[in-house]
């Protein structure tokens, strides 16, 4: 396989028809590798339009549906991130190269652990790795800029939006199958928050997530 091919095709025929058109984002993509945060067993499958299966269950999110999150949560360099759902850690590695520090939490230790090795061999020095269930956010790294939830909720929990900034913003995949929307949540103050539903996607629910409660605000 011609890797750079592939990722090329990748962008342009994905990325790019997913109203990814920020050049510095498409060009972040060319720089993270996919492939190395892909478990061998799937490196062909890393530039397809799909999911790819990872421990204990879960899956990266499509290349698309990452990427066009990147772009929608806006992250700037002096940005405080936390992303909920380490995965492989890829998702981190995009983040971190747009913030000035990213915590990224998984509750499965093969999980952290893959994350962690990842993203050392990718030379990422501002990410920090944390094995803790972040179902509700994660309140001891809080307040934060932007939190990125990589992984299904049913709602999104008031404990995780209370976590934000005034201005700050929140990704997620929210809802339940068969149909998933992806919002883009901003506090604008204390008490008051704007929804964006962003697009219609599927996604693997993040662990512990159904034990949240079904209420929203």
């Amino acid at each position: 396989m011609d890797i750079e091919q592939a990722r090329f095709n990748m962008i342009e025929q994905q990325i790019r028809p997913w109203d990814v058109l920020d050049l510095e984002i498409l060009d972040l993509l060319a720089i993270v590798k996919r492939e190395l945060f892909v478990p061998t067993a799937y490196q062909a499958l890393a530039f397809v339009d799909m999911e790819i299966p990872l421990p204990a269950g879960q899956n990266m999110l499509a290349p698309r549906v990452e990427a066009r999150m990147l772009q929608e949560l806006g992250v700037r360099k002096h940005e405080n991130v936390l992303e909920i759902g380490a995965g492989s850690g890829y998702m981190a590695a995009l983040l971190a190269h747009r913030a000035q520090h990213v915590t990224t939490l998984d509750i499965v230790p093969e999980l952290a652990d893959m994350a962690r090795q990842n993203l050392a061999r990718h030379g990422a020095t501002n990410v920090q790795v944390i094995e803790a269930d972040g179902a509700h956010g994660y309140a001891a790294g809080a307040p934060f800029d932007v939190i990125c939830v990589s992984g299904a909720l049913p709602v999104v929990p008031r404990t995780m939006l209370d976590q934000l900034k005034i201005g700050g913003r929140l990704g997620a995949i929210v809802g339940a199958a068969p149909v998933m929307t992806a919002q883009l949540i901003t506090r604008l103050s204390d008490t008051e928050f704007q929804t964006v539903n962003l697009f219609e996607t599927m996604a693997t629910p993040l662990i512990g997530a159904d034990d949240l409660p079904r209420f929203r605000f």
